[in-house]
């Protein structure tokens, strides 16, 4: 069919909780969207947040695999009530929960490849997986694991500067091992080991589909400096490793024409082309368009930060995977747990619980806070490893309190940001005269808070509006894949309205929180030290 100004293109994010999909024009407006929220409306696989977890086993988490094919099911016929005219749909692609992994039977590729139009999804792969139950990102059940890979490569430094992180217990290398160390027999019976983005992919190519070199990113498998599978850490995994997960492809692949499953069952045009399916986090990346220089910082329960880099540093924190836009460059995650929840803390304590009093107080300080300087952790941090309050007056003297609620607020809102800095700069971020930063997440509302953001960074705020990232992400990759031959990605995506203005440094700010930035890395090693 090829992609024509009545062209559409269908986006999937299969998170956690739901599956949600969206068809967008030629111009990346929305036309429809619709969910599958796993608890309510597939109540008989018994999830509970999407997850099943036992009492028994607290640090197992796995979802049946069994539910995702259903959910599948479900979302296309909903999409076809709204109205969606599938015979259009020139491209599709997706993104899914990063670091699960779905185990397909032997035999499986068959039961894709001969699907009957006549039935459901669900009724046809129910014998499909040879492990039913596909443990997910919120399993922590791999330690041992963990170890061997750091071990095997020369320590966590170095499987980081080879896959882009240390061994980290919700990765799929370490589920991969531990599922071929406790369920041997069900790891011989697996023709094919796919990412939960790849496995979504797979049922609409109807064949096993590959995994995208930026997922597969999230594994301590992948080289990211190769694009390949790394050979000593798949055999310190499982054997025959390599041929059960087959050679990643870039994300920005044409990996295929639609099973002819979709094109008798639901009217899907056959020349409609399947594109590489990735993880959310590289959804989100693509569907904010984050360019060289640029970051996205999401400020919510817990915050983040995306960076575009194109020589990434190895750090033992935080994560660097393949940029899914453009294979000779990468993207950096650095998450902070400590982000609204801790804010709200000091709201409550500082400004009688209201925002307003605690926009005044912020903006009654000047910036730089009198020399104070704090940090604040609710629960254990990831950057840096510190539970609890730490308060620094202009000496680098650690105190009990501040005499002001206004400095206290300050010093939670600098000290949070002039972390963020220090830990992207510690991956290789330069901040340069072009560099943006575009906020996201529930705080990015807070223009008072975006303010500080602006001057710790020395660079200017936006606001996206665009929702829910990772699908229209998706959504934009089938677009883009499809007419990469003919249109960059700027091209492609130019229609979106673009980010939102909201503040801009002062002139002062870069004097300011430059050595603000460096006194945090000593006040870092001073707290480290004392523990």
């Amino acid at each position: 069919m090829g992609a024509t100004a009545n062209s559409t293109y269908l986006g999937f994010d299969l998170s956690t909780q739901q599956l949600k999909a969206v068809v967008v024009d030629n111009d990346l407006n929305i036309l429809h969207q619709t969910s599958v929220q796993f608890d309510n409306d597939l109540p008989e696989f018994r999830t509970y947040g999407g997850v099943i977890q036992k009492k028994s086993e607290p640090h197992v988490v796995v979802v049946p695999t069994l539910m995702w094919v259903k959910a599948v099911d479900m979302i296309l016929d909903k999409l076809r009530v709204c109205g969606v005219d599938f015979s259009k749909v020139a491209a599709i692609s997706g993104c899914a929960q990063q670091h699960g992994t779905v185990y397909w039977n032997r035999g499986s590729r068959n039961q894709l490849k001969q699907l009957d139009p006549t039935k459901f999804l669900h009724e046809q792969l129910a014998t499909s997986f040879s492990i039913p139950h596909s443990p997910i990102w919120m399993d922590s059940s791999t330690t041992k694991e963990c170890r061997i890979l750091e071990e095997i490569v020369g320590g966590p430094e170095k499987l980081a500067e080879i896959t882009g992180s240390r061994a980290y217990e919700r990765f799929s290398g370490p589920q991969i091992a531990k599922i071929a160390r406790t369920k041997s027999e069900a790891y011989n019976n697996t023709q094919r080991i796919s990412l939960v983005s790849s496995f979504l992919a797979s049922i609409f190519l109807g064949d096993f589909a590959p995994i995208d070199f930026s997922d597969g990113s999230g594994m301590n498998l992948l080289d990211i400096n190769k694009k390949d599978w790394d050979d000593v850490l798949l055999e310190a995994c499982a054997s025959n490793l390599r041929e059960k997960l087959e050679k990643p492809v870039s994300t920005c692949t044409n990996i295929g024409p639609i099973s002819s499953y979709f094109v008798e069952r639901f009217g899907f045009d056959d020349n409609c082309r399947i594109t590489a399916f990735t993880g959310d986090n590289s959804g989100s990346l693509i569907g904010m368009r984050l360019k060289q220089g640029d970051i996205a910082c999401s400020l919510g329960t817990s915050d983040s930060l995306f960076l575009c880099l194109n020589k990434p540093k190895t750090a033992l924190d935080g994560h660097i995977f393949c940029n899914p836009l453009d294979d000779e460059s990468y993207m950096a995650l650095l998450c902070f747990k400590n982000g609204s929840l801790t804010r709200e803390r000091i709201r409550d304590s500082s400004a009688e619980g209201s925002w307003k009093i605690f926009n005044e107080l912020l903006e009654s300080t000047p910036r730089g806070n009198f020399g104070n300087l704090a940090l604040y952790f609710d629960y254990q941090e990831i950057l840096p490893f510190l539970i609890g309050d730490f308060r620094f007056n202009k000496a680098n003297e650690e105190i009990s309190r501040y005499s002001s609620k206004e400095v206290e607020v300050r010093a939670l809102i600098e000290g949070q940001f002039v972390a963020r800095r220090a830990y992207a700069e510690d991956f290789g971020f330069v901040i340069g005269p072009n560099t943006k930063i575009i906020a996201t997440g529930g705080a990015s509302t807070n223009k008072s808070i975006l303010q500080v953001l602006a001057d710790v960074f020395n660079s200017p705020v936006y606001i996206s509006e665009i929702a829910n990232s990772a699908m229209l992400g998706a959504a934009c990759l089938a677009k883009y894949v499809l007419l990469k031959n003919q249109s960059d990605f700027n091209e492609v995506t130019n229609c979106l309205t673009q980010p939102k203005l909201i503040c801009k440094p002062y002139d002062d700010a870069d004097s300011i929180y430059k050595s603000m930035v460096a006194r945090y890395r000593k006040i870092i090693e001073k707290v480290k030290n004392k523990k």
